[in-house]
């Protein structure tokens, strides 16, 4: 018995220093971790990253501004009025209406005086017109006939261009006189609507 006693006693001396020596031992390693740096990847995910700035693509270029349009070309389109009156010599022997110098002249003057104007010429068309003195049929023929003078009239001036006629005969009116006048007061009266127009289409110089 005695002998068992001593050697728990023994045990006992040992025992204390080791424990003492272990709780030293861990309050010196947990003293060490609070002192040591951070690592690298805890130090690196509490530092505010910075991003990159933006990138910004320089402005297009501005286009140039589109040619401006080109006017439109000049006309020398017209239109002229002759009093039929004044410029044929109907004769019942005459198959056809002459032009008198009279007529000659205002064409010459007042038309080939338009087309000089033009580089080109496109279209001539001349409408003939009567009064509402007879037929249908007669005042139609009449029209016709009066248009195509004049149009051989500007041929042989060595106009080089498309000419076209229109015999309107009584269609168009452009005076309306009473009817119950003496013949010769409405022939007078009705004057006006005796014409041919001369219409020209064309570009200017």
């Amino acid at each position: 018995m005695l002998k068992k006693l001593t050697a728990l006693c023994v045990l006992a001396a040992f025992a204390l220093p080791v424990s003492t020596v272990l709780a030293e031992t861990s309050t010196a390693a947990a003293s060490a971790a609070q002192n040591a740096e951070p690592p690298a990847s805890a130090a690196s995910a509490t530092t505010a990253v910075t991003p990159p700035a933006p990138v910004i693509p320089p402005a297009p270029p501005v286009p140039p501004a589109p040619p401006a349009p080109a006017p439109p070309p000049k006309r020398c389109d017209f239109a002229i009025t002759l009093q039929s009156d004044e410029i044929f010599e109907h004769k019942k022997s005459l198959q056809l209406p002459i032009l008198n110098g009279k007529g000659k002249e205002r064409i010459d003057n007042e038309v080939m005086g338009k087309l000089a104007n033009c580089t080109k010429v496109d279209l001539i068309v001349v409408s003939g017109h009567t009064d509402l003195i007879g037929s249908h049929a007669q005042t139609q023929k009449l029209s016709e006939k009066n248009a195509d003078v004049v149009v051989a009239y500007l041929g042989s001036k060595g106009l080089n261009a498309s000419m076209d006629t229109m015999g309107m005969g009584k269609t168009q009116q452009i005076k309306s006189c009473d009817d119950k006048l003496p013949k010769a007061k409405l022939t007078e009266c009705l004057a006006p609507n005796r014409r041919i127009v001369i219409e020209g289409r064309g570009l200017a110089k």
